[in-house]
């Protein structure tokens, strides 16, 4: 008889519910989250049946739910993943679907694991994929935090030196070493020119050196006047600009990390080979498209990679009215990738052409942007298919006409 388990994960309990094929509770519990619990719920599960009879589903992948799905796969059990979104959809439609707690979202699981064959196996995740999505996760977090913290250090820079923040571009080393060192006009004033010139030389290049100080000084030039609460902004300026090299130091780390993390990727080399896609990009892809499994196997055709990513045009139709509109929905992580890749890759010549034929066509820029990604996403399949690095499209010969 098949057994169908769900397991709606929680940070302390999860809870499990496992059903037969007609719908009758074979078991119904809180599961501690401890190995120990988790290893006799295996026991109890293996009592039921054989394992090529059972499934178990999980709603949440990762996180809080990784120690969950290694046990049990540990144990060989069949595990794989309910969406969150298709669980509260199922439980909406029920009687009382306003309802929400643990067991009633276990039962909705194990309900979806009974009815429905087409979910997607979970297996067993290698530690270098693991490193790749640990090392995609800190970079993320990391461009994050220093966006926040260069929006804070323009806030601050506006309210005390003006000229001095219209001037400086602060996603640039030097900028920043600047304000480590000078950010009143009154300090730059006293420095000079020329001690500044000097300290910046010890950062940067001689030419880039005097156009910063001597923007820097026609800045403080501008102003003679201290605003109130001078001081302590100026010294938390320097605090967040001192933070703010430490972290491009930071990222920089990372960024080697993660290009050696790509490069040892059965599936990196290939897929670096596609124009505009370096080593993070890249990354973002293998993480978000692959999550520790074969690409190919997980999708099946590139139209459902599209789909996922939100690229495929998506069909509304009801009675007489039909029409293709822009999805709004799918992977927003694994989007950004491919688009960000189909931007960057305008300095290809095929990439070019492709996208100023769109633009040809009355299509605006964003638009054109987003077909080449979709288009892309075949010629990326095309590669992982056949194992095969990128390679430009021959020219077409013009036809000879005879005279």
């Amino acid at each position: 008889m098949r057994i169908a388990v769900g397991i709606d994960i929680a940070k302390d309990a999860h809870w499990v519910t496992a059903l037969d094929e007609t719908g009758g509770v074979r078991l119904d519990r809180a599961l501690p989250n401890t190995p120990g619990a988790l290893a006799a719920l295996c026991e109890e599960l293996a009592a039921l049946g054989p394992s090529t009879e059972r499934r178990v589903g999980v709603d949440v992948l990762g996180g809080i739910a990784t120690l969950t799905v290694a046990v049990l796969l540990a144990a060989g059990e069949t595990v794989v993943y309910v969406s969150g979104l298709s669980v509260n959809r199922a439980r909406e439609g029920q009687i009382g679907g306003e309802h929400k707690s643990d067991p009633r979202d276990a039962r909705v699981i194990a309900d979806q694991v009974r009815t429905r064959r087409a979910l997607r196996p979970v297996t067993a995740e290698e530690a270098s994929a693991v490193e790749l999505r640990l090392l995609v996760g800190r970079r993320r977090d990391l461009v994050s935090e220093q966006t926040r913290r260069l929006a804070r250090l323009h806030e601050l820079l506006l309210t005390i030196h003006p000229g001095l923040e219209r001037r400086l571009d602060l996603t640039t080393a030097s900028a920043l070493h600047l304000l480590v060192r000078y950010v009143t006009p009154r300090e730059v004033r006293g420095a000079g020119v020329a001690r500044v010139t000097r300290y910046l030389r010890q950062h940067t290049t001689d030419a880039r050196a005097r156009a910063l100080a001597a923007a820097a000084c026609a800045a403080a030039a501008e102003q003679s006047l201290a605003v109130p609460g001078e001081a302590m902004a100026a010294r938390f300026v320097r605090e967040l600009a001192q933070e703010a090299l430490a972290a491009r130091e930071r990222l920089h780390a990372l960024d080697a990390e993660l290009t050696a993390a790509v490069a040892a990727h059965p599936d990196g080399a290939l897929i670096t080979s596609l124009p505009g896609m370096g080593a993070v990009l890249a990354g973002e892809f293998l993480v978000e498209a692959g999550q520790g499994g074969d690409l190919r196997a997980r999708f099946g055709t590139p139209d459902a990679l599209a789909s996922a990513a939100g690229l495929a045009p998506v069909l509304r139709q009801s009675g007489r009215v039909r029409f293709l509109r822009r999805s709004t929905r799918g992977n927003r992580v694994l989007k950004r990738a491919l688009y960000q890749s189909a931007f960057c890759s305008l300095r290809d010549p095929a990439s070019r052409t492709f996208y100023d034929r769109k633009r040809r066509e009355g299509k605006r820029h964003h638009q054109a942007v987003l077909a080449l990604a979709r288009r892309r996403v075949n010629v990326l399949w095309a590669m992982l298919t056949h194992r095969t690095p990128y390679q430009p499209p021959t020219p077409r010969e013009a036809p000879v006409i005879a005279a």
